[in-house]
């Protein structure tokens, strides 16, 4: 099963999530690609998502996840408690996703914002879609 994150590549706050789950990410279960790169934009259009992003995408399954429910549905699969974070789905998408969305607002504000997309480690390198 293919599961890929689609991130703001120029935000410090995604970039440090990227890091977060590859760490705890050990059997290798999610793919990455900047929302930014040809290969995330391509990614939108074939599933159709053309709304303005502001956050995490995960596609699983076929299907595409956004805001609360694709950070809350990564942390399934991550090692340790935050696995249990995912219960939170249990709470009705609107009620979690206004909280993301003000973090989701604010990211650059609060986090800062790079330049240009994070360049991967060689050791990361092969987590990466091109």
């Amino acid at each position: 099963m293919e599961r890929i994150i689609l991130f703001d590549g120029v935000c410090n706050l995604c970039n440090s999530s990227v890091q977060f789950i590859i760490k705890r990410d050990p059997k290798g279960h999610y793919k990455f690609a900047s929302l930014q790169s040809m290969k995330g934009q391509s990614l939108l259009k074939q599933y159709g998502y053309d709304k303005e992003f502001d956050s995490f995408i995960l596609i699983e399954n076929q299907r595409i996840y956004s805001k609360s429910s694709a950070a809350l549905m990564i942390c399934r699969n991550l090692t340790g408690l935050w696995k249990l974070l995912n219960i939170l789905r249990i709470l009705p998408a609107p009620f979690r996703d206004f909280f993301y969305d003000v973090v989701a607002k604010n990211r650059y504000k609060w986090f800062g914002k790079k330049e240009s997309c994070m360049l991967p480690t060689k050791e990361m390198k092969k987590r990466f879609l091109e």
